[in-house]
């Protein structure tokens, strides 16, 4: 059994979804075995809360988090991190401490609008402002590159003529971001990646 820790920052709709897909029965060699968040006060706690699922809480400043986070994972025995709405940067040095799998979803179609700078409504702001007709989500290995590491698993979502930034999110949301996570998780536990 994979046993996966989810890193959130905010609402925990990426979350939810992989719960959900878990409730559902799927995701069966995988146990979301906790939540971690740098912000007390994430929806993605409460969400976390209602399907059982533990929780941590791990105050974010520049000295300790990453060693905080190290040890949580390390006594969670936590084989596959999951980014899903985690907001903060890993350092390098996290990467030199924490040798097993980090994934994240991102919403666009890396290698475009991502990096540095581009999260949230951003990055659709930034797809609709170049007039781009397709954009989409991506989930990809993390290392110390933002948005950097390897592809995993990606879809394409059609960008229509009335979107804004946040109608555009949502639909990648729902027709990618909520598909490809759980999909990610899946394909790792099951030992197909």
């Amino acid at each position: 059994m994979l046993k996966v820790a989810i890193l959130v920052s905010g609402s925990g709709t990426n979350l939810r979804a992989i719960l959900k897909e878990k409730a559902l029965g799927n995701l069966e060699k995988a146990q979301i075995s906790c939540v971690i968040s740098n912000n007390q006060n994430a929806y993605a706690l409460s969400i976390a809360k209602q399907y059982n699922v533990k929780t941590h809480y791990i105050e974010y400043n520049k000295t300790d988090f990453e060693k905080n986070l190290l040890l949580t994972l390390k006594n969670e025995k936590i084989d596959l991190v999951v980014l899903a709405g985690f907001i903060k940067i890993l350092s390098p040095s996290f990467f030199l401490s924490y040798n097993k799998p980090i994934i994240n979803v991102h919403p666009s179609l890396i290698p475009s609008f991502c990096g540095k700078g581009y999260y949230g409504l951003k990055v659709h702001q930034a797809a609709l402002d170049k007039g781009v007709k397709v954009s989409g989500a991506t989930v990809h290995y993390v290392n110390d590159i933002p948005d950097g590491g390897k592809i995993i698993l990606q879809k394409a979502v059609e960008v229509r003529d009335d979107d804004d930034a946040q109608t555009l999110q949502k639909r990648i949301m729902e027709e990618a971001e909520w598909v490809l996570l759980p999909q990610a998780i899946d394909l790792l536990s099951k030992g197909v990646l």
